[in-house]
């Protein structure tokens, strides 16, 4: 699996409006509905399942990222992630207490929960490298994200 098999990227955010976790939440998921990822009229049910989720414990797992996500969900359709960057950075009570500038965001249908592991297990290989991190802070177009995630999938070949 490649990250270009499931990324959106006319969902991809390269600056957020959102100055808040919930707002982030929610200006990614209207992103990716825009797309067809959810039903438009699905998009608060997903994003009260996705703080819900937050609230049991915060997807933030520090170096200035977070990977909030939907999985399991019925109003998700198909398989999509999206990126949101932050220059101010967001409070996503991270693990590490810093703030998040990229935020991961991902949907999953309920009927494959393999694919979901192992996008998220892609997802997070990459984002524990300092390069593609650094890079993405500095993404500030969706063809820059664009152009990360394919050399993303060339790097993870060699």
């Amino acid at each position: 699996m490649k990250l270009n098999d499931f990324f959106e990227i006319d969902a991809c955010i390269p600056e957020l409006q959102a100055t808040d976790r919930n707002g982030v939440i929610r200006e990614l998921i209207e992103a990716l509905s825009k797309v067809g990822a959810i039903d438009p009229d699905d998009t608060e049910a997903a994003a009260k399942a996705c703080i819900a989720r937050e609230n049991n414990g915060s997807t933030g797992f520090g170096k200035g990222v977070a990977v909030p996500h939907v999985s399991k969900n019925q109003v998700v359709k198909r398989m999509a992630a999206a990126i949101g960057r932050s220059t101010a950075g967001v409070d996503f009570a991270a693990l590490d207490r810093a703030p998040v500038y990229i935020v991961v965001m991902v949907l999953s249908p309920p009927d494959d929960p393999d694919m979901h592991l192992a996008a998220m297990e892609r997802i997070f290989r990459h984002l524990q490298r300092d390069n593609f991190r650094r890079f993405l802070r500095q993404a500030d177009s969706k063809d820059a994200i664009r152009d990360l995630i394919v050399e993303a999938d060339e790097y993870q070949e060699e």
